[in-house]
Protein backbone atom coordinates (compact mmCIF):
# COMPACT_ATOMS: atom_id res chain seq x y z
CA UNK A 1 0.00 0.00 0.00
CA UNK A 2 1.75 3.03 -1.12
CA UNK A 3 0.53 6.01 0.62
CA UNK A 4 1.87 9.96 0.11
CA UNK A 5 1.30 12.52 2.08
CA UNK A 6 1.12 16.29 0.76
CA UNK A 7 2.10 19.19 3.34
CA UNK A 8 1.68 21.59 0.36
CA UNK A 9 -2.11 20.15 -0.47
CA UNK A 10 -4.98 22.21 1.10
CA UNK A 11 -6.69 19.09 2.41
CA UNK A 12 -5.72 17.76 5.80
CA UNK A 13 -3.14 14.97 6.30
CA UNK A 14 -5.97 12.82 8.17
CA UNK A 15 -8.04 13.88 5.00
CA UNK A 16 -5.60 12.86 2.68
CA UNK A 17 -5.03 9.27 4.45
CA UNK A 18 -8.94 8.74 4.71
CA UNK A 19 -9.08 9.35 0.80
CA UNK A 20 -5.47 7.15 -0.48
CA UNK A 21 -6.68 4.31 1.89
CA UNK A 22 -10.70 4.03 0.02
CA UNK A 23 -8.59 4.08 -3.56
CA UNK A 24 -6.24 1.34 -2.69
CA UNK A 25 -9.39 -0.30 -1.70
CA UNK A 26 -11.44 0.58 -4.12
CA UNK A 27 -8.48 -0.19 -7.08
CA UNK A 28 -8.09 -3.30 -5.27
CA UNK A 29 -4.63 -2.99 -4.22
CA UNK A 30 -5.92 -4.21 -0.49
CA UNK A 31 -8.36 -6.45 -0.12
CA UNK A 32 -11.02 -7.22 2.33
CA UNK A 33 -9.87 -8.89 5.48
CA UNK A 34 -6.15 -7.64 4.83
CA UNK A 35 -3.91 -6.14 7.83
CA UNK A 36 -3.18 -2.34 7.44
CA UNK A 37 0.10 -1.07 9.08
CA UNK A 38 -0.12 -0.10 12.55
CA UNK A 39 -0.65 2.99 13.16
CA UNK A 40 2.83 3.72 15.09
CA UNK A 41 4.11 2.05 11.71
CA UNK A 42 2.31 4.18 9.13
CA UNK A 43 3.09 7.27 10.97
CA UNK A 44 6.45 6.16 11.43
CA UNK A 45 6.77 5.37 7.35
CA UNK A 46 4.69 8.85 6.24
CA UNK A 47 6.66 10.80 8.79
CA UNK A 48 3.96 12.29 10.71
CA UNK A 49 2.11 12.50 14.40
CA UNK A 50 0.84 9.06 15.27
CA UNK A 51 -2.28 10.78 16.79
CA UNK A 52 -3.50 11.81 12.89
CA UNK A 53 -3.25 8.11 11.68
CA UNK A 54 -5.39 7.08 14.48
CA UNK A 55 -7.53 9.89 13.37
CA UNK A 56 -8.05 8.75 10.11
CA UNK A 57 -8.39 4.74 11.18
CA UNK A 58 -11.49 6.06 13.31
CA UNK A 59 -13.07 7.71 10.59
CA UNK A 60 -12.36 5.03 8.52
CA UNK A 61 -13.70 2.40 11.07
CA UNK A 62 -16.73 4.76 11.60
CA UNK A 63 -17.75 4.15 7.92
CA UNK A 64 -16.83 0.45 7.76
CA UNK A 65 -13.90 0.95 5.84
CA UNK A 66 -11.44 -0.99 8.05
CA UNK A 67 -12.18 -2.56 11.23
CA UNK A 68 -10.12 -2.73 14.78
CA UNK A 69 -9.12 -6.37 16.20
CA UNK A 70 -7.90 -4.89 19.52
CA UNK A 71 -4.26 -5.80 19.47
CA UNK A 72 -4.34 -7.68 16.65
CA UNK A 73 -4.02 -4.39 14.89
CA UNK A 74 -6.70 -2.88 11.82
CA UNK A 75 -8.10 -4.96 8.77
CA UNK A 76 -10.13 -4.06 5.71
CA UNK A 77 -13.71 -4.16 6.50
CA UNK A 78 -15.73 -7.06 4.69
CA UNK A 79 -17.59 -4.30 2.81
CA UNK A 80 -14.71 -2.03 2.56
CA UNK A 81 -15.62 -1.46 -1.31
CA UNK A 82 -19.31 -0.50 -1.42
CA UNK A 83 -18.54 1.44 1.67
CA UNK A 84 -15.30 3.63 0.66
CA UNK A 85 -17.43 4.97 -2.23
CA UNK A 86 -19.93 6.47 0.76
CA UNK A 87 -18.87 10.24 1.81
CA UNK A 88 -20.29 10.95 4.94
CA UNK A 89 -18.69 14.28 5.26
CA UNK A 90 -19.53 15.36 1.80
CA UNK A 91 -23.00 14.65 2.66
CA UNK A 92 -22.78 16.44 5.59
CA UNK A 93 -21.44 19.55 3.92
CA UNK A 94 -24.01 19.61 1.04
CA UNK A 95 -26.77 19.35 3.78
CA UNK A 96 -25.59 22.10 5.96
CA UNK A 97 -24.90 24.15 3.03
CA UNK A 98 -28.57 24.29 1.90
CA UNK A 99 -29.93 24.78 4.76
CA UNK A 100 -27.41 27.59 5.83
CA UNK A 101 -28.18 28.66 1.87
CA UNK A 102 -32.30 28.83 3.36
CA UNK A 103 -31.27 30.62 6.47
CA UNK A 104 -29.49 33.79 5.19
CA UNK A 105 -32.57 33.88 2.22
CA UNK A 106 -34.86 33.90 5.35
CA UNK A 107 -32.67 36.96 6.51
CA UNK A 108 -30.97 34.99 9.72
CA UNK A 109 -27.41 36.51 10.42
CA UNK A 110 -24.38 34.01 10.65
CA UNK A 111 -24.19 35.04 14.30
CA UNK A 112 -28.22 33.60 14.51
CA UNK A 113 -27.34 30.50 12.80
CA UNK A 114 -24.29 29.43 15.04
CA UNK A 115 -26.21 29.98 17.96
CA UNK A 116 -28.90 27.92 17.17
CA UNK A 117 -26.83 25.69 15.48
CA UNK A 118 -24.53 25.78 18.47
CA UNK A 119 -28.04 25.01 20.69
CA UNK A 120 -29.30 22.47 18.99
CA UNK A 121 -26.10 20.45 19.00
CA UNK A 122 -26.10 20.77 22.44
CA UNK A 123 -29.20 19.57 23.03
CA UNK A 124 -28.91 16.59 20.83
CA UNK A 125 -27.40 13.59 22.33
CA UNK A 126 -24.94 11.75 20.51
CA UNK A 127 -23.72 8.35 20.40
Amino acid sequence: MKITIDTENSMSIYSQLITQIKQVIQNGEIKPGDQLPSIRQLANDLEINPKTVAKAYRFLERDCVIQSKGYKGSFVHANAVANSTIDLNGWMIKLLSKNITAFREAGLTDTEIRTAFTHVLNQIKGP
